[in-house]
């Protein structure tokens, strides 16, 4: 849509202030069962007009209410009263708030279902059974991104998370703000991910340097601590035992302070979010940028990224769980890598996108140069043309068969350089060039990656569309969200005598046979 065009060309601050402002202005309401949505607005408008609104079940049913002013909530507060003294109550007045009815039998008979928004997507047997009705694999495509993105309600809806907890945080640091970063904001977002948010004291720094007029320096008293990791601990702690004591909806609040990047874990039950709560990590938010960038530079990309990651996560080499699997975050890395390197590049390297940087775009964060430009207008489109279900076979194709043992992958210059060390991937952060975002990854699960990389570009070539078309058997990117020998074992079996030459390749690359004799012998036996 026109709209969503407009919003994919702000650059990423411009689109995140617009959102933080835009949850300051609203409230969260837990609704009676049997409402009626018009008498609702009607009685919220008396306090102030509404520019948005919608419904979502989670627990019960829940009104995001977005009004014009922001002083329309002091006055909705003042009209709200304290809940009755059965349970003692911590006089805490955030905007979350439940509307009950007065004479329920006859409002309840008033009352219409109201429309309500989605908050998690379909399950992937459900997928499967869309795109099987689908006309082309690159539809198919676009079917899953949609089904799987975040939508305009859900984002809303997280802003809005991180706009409550500043509720607390402005008690004790008035200027601090609390920003959504990662999958949140950065276009690659899926329904039902985390919520990752930072505490930001960078307005109070900017405040500091302004001071040097007149004929005094002028500095507030502050307390000084021996690290800033110190700091950041103690103000965590304390963040993390308001929401737990004094927060409505805050529930299993956990501080883990000793991490290499201390945060505070809880679960928001209003929301239905899980959260991660840390201190300013302004490499995080440049990274959350760069994607955005690449996010909204062409559509390809994302639908692209969100097939990918589908497909990992029904094979099983992704996983929710921390371990030796390939992160979402690394596979997103080389789908952007696979990008740069078509003729001609559907996105630009980072380097490029650092050429064209301009003064305010200059940021040096701990000794990393992490420049680059934020102004989308600046960036050349794409003259490539090709299809996504070419781009997603050629994908397989390529991963299938690159060389892991000897290359590595690397954003900034969008080309397989030498691999500085012997991790069995390695892809180098685009902006801590010394660190590698996939040191996780061992080599079974690489080895892995490979064949189901193989097997995937194998039944793509032999796709035999118009058979399954008539069927409606799942076909294109619907038969590759099955797990591979689910869906027919003997053509399973056909399919790995077809492969003689291959598996032999394969197995030699995985013995590491580099010795010619010993290939010689291997390939003769």
């Amino acid at each position: 849509t026109d709209a969503e065009v407009n919003t994919r060309k702000k650059t990423f601050t411009e689109a995140q202030t617009e959102r933080l402002e835009q949850a300051e202005r609203t409230v969260l309401i837990k609704c009676p069962p049997k409402l009626n949505e018009k008498i609702l607005l009607q009685y919220l408008s008396s306090h102030g007009n509404i520019r948005s609104h919608f419904f979502f079940e989670n627990r019960g049913i829940h009104a995001l209410i977005e009004f014009s002013e922001k002083n329309s909530i002091a006055s909705l507060q003042d009209a709200v009263g304290i809940p009755s003294a059965e349970h003692h109550v911590v006089p805490f007045k955030s905007r979350l708030f439940t509307f009950t009815l007065k004479n329920p039998v006859s409002q309840a008979a008033e009352g219409t279902p109201v429309h309500l928004s989605p908050q998690s997507h379909i399950a992937v047997n459900e997928l499967i059974q869309k795109l099987s009705h689908a006309d082309s694999i690159s539809n198919q495509m676009y079917i899953l991104l949609n089904e799987f993105q975040l939508t305009e309600e859900n984002i809303k809806l997280r802003f809005l998370a991180c706009s409550l907890v500043r509720d607390f945080a402005r008690a004790y640091f008035p200027d601090s703000m609390v920003k959504p970063f990662g999958s949140s904001v950065n276009t690659f977002g899926k329904l039902g991910c985390d919520v990752d948010m930072f505490l930001d004291f960078h307005d109070v720094q900017k405040h500091a340097t302004k001071m040097k007029k007149g004929p005094f320096e002028m500095e507030y008293q502050m307390k000084r601590l021996p690290s800033e990791r110190l700091a950041t601990q103690k103000i965590l702690s304390v963040i993390g035992d308001c929401l737990d004591n004094f927060g409505p909806g805050y529930v299993s609040v956990q501080k883990i302070l000793n991490a290499r990047c201390p945060l505070v874990k809880f679960s928001h039950q209003p929301t239905g979010f899980q959260c991660d709560l840390s201190v300013s990590n302004s490499i995080a938010i440049k990274s959350s940028e760069l994607l955005y960038i690449y996010g909204c530079l062409d559509p390809r990309v994302r639908a692209l990224v969100f097939t990918v990651r589908c497909w990992a996560r029904v094979h099983g080499l992704t996983n929710s769980v921390p371990g030796t699997w390939i992160t979402n975050f690394s596979l997103t890395m080389m789908v952007i890598f696979f990008l740069q390197k078509r003729s001609p590049p559907i996105i630009p390297t980072l380097d490029q996108l650092k050429e064209l940087a301009d003064e305010k775009d200059k940021h040096i964060i701990g000794g990393y140069d992490c420049s680059f430009v934020s102004d989308l207008s600046k960036i050349k489109p794409t003259k490539n043309t090709e299809p996504l279900d070419a781009l997603l076979s050629d994908f397989f194709e390529y991963f299938g068969n690159f060389d892991f043992r000897k290359n590595s992958i690397n954003l900034r210059k969008g080309k397989e350089v030498n691999k500085p060390e012997s991790s069995p991937l390695y892809i180098w952060n685009p902006f801590e060039q010394d660190l590698n975002i996939s040191k996780n990854v061992n080599q079974p699960q690489l080895e892995k990656f490979v064949a189901m990389a193989r097997e995937s570009a194998w039944i793509l070539q032999k796709e035999e569309k118009t058979q399954r078309m008539i069927n409606k058997e799942p076909w294109g990117l619907a038969a590759l969200l099955i797990p591979f020998g689910k869906s027919n074992p003997s053509k399973m079996k056909n399919r790995m005598k077809g492969m003689g030459s291959e598996t032999i390749r394969s197995l030699l690359d995985s013995l590491k046979l580099n010795n010619a004799n010993s290939l010689q012998k291997a390939v003769g036996k």
